[in-house]
């Protein structure tokens, strides 16, 4: 695949005109039936995200192509499967490969809607899915419905690490920023590796080891954050060029999902409808994450003293380091998908919270882009929320495992977490006083 990549690669930075059809098309094949099981769609995404990055197009365009093609691929395979029901296991490549077919339909059969939020991040089931949904007649609205947020996460996922390359290649940054940038990065590797090695391996000490790893990475920010001045200066830098008007208004909306007042609603919310449903030790285990996780970051802030950027008009006060956004949200949806994953495999456990991440992960960089936490900041408060939502499963679980929960209880946590949201959204996005905080000297775009 070599040459083949390096002449695409090479056409393409010749001809940078045509990279947002490049990527619309890769996202597209990428998710098409029979089509994405063949070709290699995610090395190809993160080869024109690079390119993307460079400076052909922005971050914005570049997730919007991204999630058309997807969402175009998914529309396809679904009508496919619609039109030809069971006769599509006559189709070329699917008679000499049933089994491409075989373990979406069980997967879809056994998980419904839920498996096409999950099987999205799961190669060989990302293309056959929704053809499957098709094949079962599922309704079209809530196949749509579904879609739209499988693709949205999808492109965020898939398409954000390599166009972030490509920008990073592109500017000036300090001289020691991809030295420190690949120590932390390594640092995350070893941590995510050894986390999918001992769960897959059903290893009874995986859990404690994930909160030893995290505790210690966590310390390793805590006291070398003096000498990561150039990964939080240079990654600063990076995002800080790509503020724009049009994502300021948006990215003040997802940040306002963060704050204090919002976690204390949402998480309040959670472990009243737990325990109204007497899912105790499910009650207890999110209680443990949530509110362990906001005491542990308060006294750390204080302890620690760390000034935040001087990037806004009007600078916070408050200290800094660790983010209360990046731990609370990070705490909530990993405590989340800690939950949905019990009693089903490693490989969907560890999808729930990749899923997870992603909200996480967005409310966390949001502070980074509105320059009021540095880098390390927000990782510092993802890595206690990790150490806290191990340590707490370890615990709850020292005698009986913690017990998958009814999907009827399901059924009435999400819609209420999800209109609880909605309503935060909707008041940020009602309220200029809120956004004005949040704007640089020059005013929207640094």
């Amino acid at each position: 695949m070599g040459p083949w990549l390096d002449g695409i690669t090479g056409w393409l930075s010749a001809n940078p005109s045509w990279l947002g059809l490049a990527i619309f098309l890769v996202a597209f094949l990428e998710c098409v039936a029979i089509a994405g099981i063949i070709v290699p769609g995610t090395v190809l995404l993160f080869t024109v995200a690079v390119l993307a990055g460079s400076g052909a197009l922005s971050l914005g365009e570049t997730l919007l192509l991204g999630f058309c093609g997807g969402l175009l691929g998914d529309g396809l395979s679904y009508f496919v499967g619609r039109r030809f029901h069971q006769n599509i296991r006559r189709l070329p490549g699917l008679r000499h490969h049933p089994e491409w077919i075989g373990g979406a339909e069980l997967y879809f059969q056994r998980y419904g809607i839920a498996s096409l939020l999950v099987g999205r991040f799961i190669g060989p089931l990302r293309p056959m899915l929704p053809m499957v949904a098709g094949m079962f007649d599922m309704p079209f609205p809530r196949f749509a419905a579904v879609s739209v947020i499988a693709a949205a996460g999808w492109s965020l996922a898939y398409l954000l690490p390599g166009w972030a390359t490509g920008a990073a290649m592109r500017l000036p940054l300090p001289e020691g920023f991809w030295s420190q940038a690949g120590m932390i990065g390594g640092g995350l590797a070893v941590l995510l590796g050894v986390s999918i090695h001992s769960s897959f391996g059903g290893k009874r000490y995986a859990t404690p080891l994930i909160a030893v790893l995290s505790l210690v990475m966590l310390a390793g920010v805590f006291f070398g954050w003096p000498y990561l001045t150039h990964f939080d200066q240079g990654l600063m830098t990076l995002v800080q060029e790509h503020r724009s008007e049009a994502a300021n208004q948006f990215v003040v909306m997802i940040t306002r999902l963060g704050d204090f007042k919002t976690q204390v609603a949402v998480v309040t919310l959670l472990l009243v409808l737990l325990l109204a449903t007497r899912q105790w030790k499910q009650a207890i285990f999110a209680g443990a994450v949530t509110v362990g996780s906001a005491l542990a970051n308060t006294g750390m802030k204080w302890f620690f003293a760390r000034t935040r950027p001087d990037v806004l008009i009007d600078p916070l006060t408050t200290y800094s380091m660790p983010s209360g956004h990046s731990s609370g949200s990070f705490a909530l949806f990993m405590a989340l998908a800690i939950l949905a994953g019990r009693g089903q495999p490693v490989r969907l456990r560890l999808t729930w919270l990749l899923l997870g991440g992603i909200p996480a992960l967005s409310i966390a960089m949001s502070r980074v882009y509105l320059g009021v936490h540095w880098p390390t900041d927000v990782l510092a408060g993802a890595l206690l929320a990790f150490c806290l939502c191990a340590a707490s499963l370890f615990f709850i679980q020292r005698k009986t495992p913690l017990e998958p929960m009814p999907v009827r209880v399901w059924w009435l946590i999400l819609p209420a977490l999800v209109a609880l949201y909605g309503f935060f959204a909707l008041h940020s996005l009602s309220h200029a006083a809120l956004r004005y905080q949040y704007l640089t000297p020059t005013g929207a775009i640094n």
